[in-house]
């Protein structure tokens, strides 16, 4: 495979290196109330682009069938909800005892408790081939229980509470993943014919929008000035995070590939992604509210603005290994099923 011809196919990790590299150098050009103005430009059209093209692209029977998918939707919010900031909190009872900043251990939980996100999960199971329908579901569902469930999830395992504007996020969640999803299978019932002939790269375009979440997130990290940490806790915390991720996405994969577990290998995609992402747009709002007036809210929020690119750089490099995992094993599967030819005597 030549140069040319690489660089072409791992674009999207080179454009991940490339808008980092560009957030480090001006940071001031993406952060909230910059020229890029991400407060409008990303949590409400970027992320209303990428449901508008989910909606555009996805058949609708197999967004139908994706809803009587009860029990992928039930492992999913039981592992996000329950099992990961139940899983956090033990583990942070043992790094208590360590030098590690509190705040910072502090932080980790609340990302433990934070909804999916409403992009990324999606993005990277349709980057796969998994079932987008079940990541687009279980992303939008899992972001409305995260309204009320998220903030009962911090006053239990930090004791802090407030009043949580639930009416404005709800309408912000409905305005930006259910009504574009909903005009797309809309449009795509009158340009159908064109889309099955023309083939739109939705993936790509997705992939694009993403690049400007990923950047615009950077950019808020480089140009947070209260931001004041020893460098052996960000280093411990940043390791931390990584070992997390891959641990749950390995906890993911073995639970949703056991022989009774009835997951099809696009399933356990969607599974992997949907269940250890978290969501930076839902959570840094929710955390400005329920933690409003500490002064440490700073401290509190960085494991999320770490987790939250982290979680984007990893599963972007996870890709080729879970798309050749999913290919060979549904493969497989289906040679498994073909029935025996008689022998011939």
């Amino acid at each position: 495979m030549g140069l040319l011809e690489r660089l072409r196919k791992e674009w999207f990790i080179l454009g991940i290196v490339l808008v980092i590299a560009v957030a480090r150098l001006e940071p001031a050009v993406g952060v909230k109330g910059g020229p890029l103005k991400p407060e409008i430009t990303i949590t409400y059209i970027a992320v209303s682009a990428i449901f508008f093209n989910s909606g555009l692209s996805l058949k609708t029977e197999e967004l139908t069938s994706a809803l009587m998918h009860v029990k992928l939707h039930l492992f999913v919010q039981i592992f996000t909800l329950v099992f990961f900031p139940t899983a956090i909190w033990l583990f942070l009872q043992l790094l208590s005892i360590t030098p590690i900043n509190e705040w910072l251990l502090k932080g980790l939980q609340t990302v433990g408790c934070m909804p999916p996100p409403v992009s990324s999960a999606v993005i990277l199971t349709k980057a796969v081939g998994g079932n987008e329908a079940a990541a687009i579901f279980n992303s939008a569902f899992g972001s409305f229980l995260g309204i009320v469930i998220t903030p009962l999830l911090l006053l239990l395992f930090l004791g802090s509470s407030s009043s949580v504007p639930f009416t404005s996020i709800f309408s912000q969640l409905f305005m930006t993943v259910v009504v574009p999803l909903i005009i797309g299978q809309i449009v795509r019932r009158y340009i159908k014919d064109w889309l099955e002939r023309k083939k739109p790269p939705f993936g790509a375009i997705s992939s694009c929008v993403l690049l400007m979440i990923i950047y615009t997130t950077f950019c808020d990290t480089f140009a947070n000035p209260n931001i004041d940490l020893d460098k052996f806790s960000l280093i411990i915390i940043v390791f931390i995070i990584f070992s997390v991720q891959m641990s749950f996405m390995f906890l993911t994969f073995l639970f949703s590939t056991r022989n009774n577990s009835s997951f099809t290998p696009a399933d356990t995609v969607a599974i992997i992604f949907c269940s250890t992402h978290k969501s930076l747009t839902l959570g840094i709002p929710m955390l400005k509210i329920v933690f409003a007036g500490y002064e440490h809210l700073s401290l509190i929020s960085v494991p999320l603005l770490i987790y939250h690119p982290a979680q984007i750089l990893l599963g972007s490099l996870l890709v080729p290994t879970i798309k050749s995992w999913m290919v060979s094993r549904q493969k497989a599967l289906k040679l498994t099923r073909q029935p025996k030819a008689p022998v011939k005597v």
